[in-house]
């Protein structure tokens, strides 16, 4: 059956709005580095001037000069480096800044632009000045050493200091994205498992079994009430009981039988020992959506629906097999235009597997076993300790804003 493939992918974050022109935001930029270097300037010449009695003016117009300088070779030398190391595109594949190249070329640029900037900075207040050398040492020794490790430090610093803010400000970025794609796909599975047309045929297939089965259509009344409340609240809790996603897909099994009839035979097998497992709500029920869709409903006989968890090792083994068309036949009803691709299922159960346990959390699609045809997906993730489950099953629900 289609599961996909070719489904949305999370939303990029959008750019952060801005009522600046990005000139100005340059320019705000450039003027707060100048800032910062007279700043840092103005320090070291205080404290050159004490520790070797200098002339305060010479002292100043030397720091300042060698600060900017340095800033200057630092932050060139910092974006040569990283227009060399992302020259391919970001390493790894990561989001790292494109003009950040890393702490092991930051160690090498830092002494380098600082070097430069304090030999250059000199020579610029000595060409100014008339000097044939460096008039703030005056023949001491070690102060070109002394002056080269406290031109370091601010550099050092300030380069800490900037980068901690840039992933500061990435990770509220990554924060807001994410939050963003949770609201988006709650939004989005509510929009799904509250199709109208699945309601509306079930609705008529209840009318009509009002007047046939009076007890039966009350059963499945009751069994659309709880579906929907579960649907409605599944966005304002973060996990509950995997017993409560069975029940729930017991729930809307019920509702798919009502419309298919014999042509849908379901089974669901939880082993007791997992019953109070932790599970995002309705983490299960677009790969059961797409089972039906895409591999029973198209087949003319129907086929069987199973679902089953076990405990492997250290992993939650959770499987959704059908004896449907399978994907091939699936994916090619969806090219041919026959039935639409599913869109959202995997992709959709995918992602919440990676929030919740990153990639110890996996998903795989296979064909069914020789004989048997249809589709099987398997979900594996961590099991966590019996204490920790129970905190999460029973996790208070969120709010409605959240």
């Amino acid at each position: 059956m289609t599961r996909d493939a070719s489904g949305p992918h999370p939303p990029a974050a959008p750019a952060a709005a801005s009522a600046r022109h990005p000139a100005a935001d340059r320019a705000l930029r450039i003027l707060r580095d100048v800032l910062y270097a007279l700043a840092i300037g103005t320090v070291i010449a205080v404290l050159l001037s004490l520790l070797y009695r200098q002339h305060v003016g010479y002292t100043l117009l030397y720091s300042w000069s060698i600060a900017l300088a340095c800033s200057l070779f630092i932050d060139g030398l910092r974006h040569a480096a990283a227009a060399w190391v992302h020259r391919h595109g970001p390493r790894d594949g990561t989001d790292t800044p494109r003009d950040w190249p890393g702490w092991g070329w930051m160690a090498l640029v830092l002494p380098v632009g600082t070097l430069l900037g304090l030999v250059v900075g000199a020579e610029v207040v000595n060409l100014w000045l008339g000097q044939t050398g460096w008039r703030l040492f005056q023949g001491r020794h070690g102060t070109t050493l002394a002056m080269l490790i406290i031109s370091l430090v601010p550099g050092v610093t300030a380069t800490f200091y900037f980068r901690a803010k840039a992933d500061l400000r990435a990770a509220q970025t990554q924060a807001e994205a994410a939050a963003r794609l949770a609201a988006e796909t709650r939004l989005k599975l509510l929009e799904s498992q509250l199709e109208p047309h699945m309601l509306f045929n079930t609705l008529a297939n209840l009318r009509a079994l009002i007047g046939v089965d009076a007890v039966r259509a009350q059963d499945m009344l009751d069994r659309l009430i709880a579906f929907l409340r579960a649907t409605l609240q599944a966005s304002r809790r973060p996990f509950h009981p995997l017993s409560a996603e069975f029940e729930r897909l017991a729930d809307y099994l019920a509702l798919m039988q009502v419309r298919m009839g014999p042509r849908l035979q379901v089974e669901l097998v939880l082993p007791p020992a997992l019953a109070s497992a932790p599970v995002p709500p309705l983490l299960l029920q677009p790969l059961v959506e797409n089972a039906i869709q895409h591999g029973l409903e198209p087949q003319r006989g129907g086929g069987q629906l199973r679902v089953d968890a076990w405990q492997d090792g250290e992993e939650i083994v959770v499987r959704v097999a059908d004896t449907g068309i399978g994907p091939a036949a699936a994916a090619t009803r969806a090219a041919s235009g026959e039935r639409p691709a599913g869109g959202f299922g995997l992709t959709q159960v995918r992602e919440r597997l990676q929030v919740w346990h990153g990639s110890a959390g996996r998903l795989t699609l296979s064909p069914g076993p020789d004989g048997q045809g249809g589709t099987v997906v398997t979900l594996r993730w961590p099991a966590r300790p019996a204490d920790q489950a129970a905190a999460d099953a029973h996790a208070p629900p969120l709010p409605p804003s959240a």
